[in-house]
């Protein structure tokens, strides 16, 4: 059975398209239960497992991390795909960097160790990658992103009476709202080809209903439009 690995992937949205199509899926977050157990499909498993990005070098990977996926997937992997904590990355949260600066003044490069976590797995499989950030200072840590993107811009690839199956108080039917999203990626990794639909100018619903630092608002804010799940499959699926 091919297999495809998402990191820090809580919710599995993402990971759906593959698994739907046979794949064996693999979504590491540390909000999964201990262990692997199965996700919200047959073909998803989750791994509870919190990715560490402590006492690293400056852009280092966390190789003890690397070799635990391999030992827990083993080989066969054809996709690889990452979601990193934006937290102490996203420009939209430079006034807080100060402050974090001074209680750790390496908060930023820890943070990018986990970036570089899913690159250096990718590479390390030879197989395509990517990862998702929002505009963020790892364009000037690392690199400009390869891509940019809205969510919906991908809408189309969603059917015309798509209702949001989890959060859809929040989320817009067909992705229809805008959040300006960067994409790195690397081996060969396709963007695809995108297929906008309408949308209201100004923020999304997410954004002015959001707020706040609770985990379950940040799980929302930060769940992969599925238009854009459905379309990087069926770009990048061998």
């Amino acid at each position: 059975m091919k297999k495809a690995i998402f990191l820090f992937d809580y919710t599995g949205i993402m990971a759906k398209p593959w698994a739907d199509a046979g794949y064996l899926c693999y979504c590491f977050d540390g909000q999964h239960r201990p262990g692997v157990t199965t996700g919200c499909h047959d073909n998803i498993l989750n791994v509870g497992m919190w990715l560490n990005n402590s006492h690293c070098e400056q852009f280092k990977p966390q190789y003890r991390d690397i070799k635990e996926i391999l030992r827990l997937v083993g080989f066969g992997v054809d996709f690889i795909f990452g979601f990193p904590e934006c937290t102490d990355l996203a420009v939209s949260g430079a006034s807080h960097f100060k402050k974090k600066k001074e209680k750790n003044p390496r908060f930023q490069d820890e943070a990018m160790a986990l970036v570089s976590l899913t690159r250096l797995l990718g590479e390390s499989l030879k197989k395509p990658w990517a990862l998702e950030n929002p505009i963020s200072v790892i364009s000037t840590m690392w690199r400009k992103p390869d891509y940019k993107f809205d969510p919906f811009e991908y809408g189309g690839y969603l059917p015309k009476d798509d209702v949001h199956p989890t959060y859809p108080e929040y989320i817009k039917p067909r992705d229809a709202y805008p959040k300006k999203t960067c994409i790195w990626s690397g081996n060969g990794f396709v963007m695809p080809e995108k297929k906008p639909v309408e949308v209201e100018p100004g923020y999304s619903d997410q954004h002015k209903k959001l707020g706040g630092k609770s985990l379950k608002t940040k799980n929302i804010r930060s769940a992969t439009p599925r238009g854009f799940a459905k379309a990087v499959f069926e770009a990048n699926s061998r």
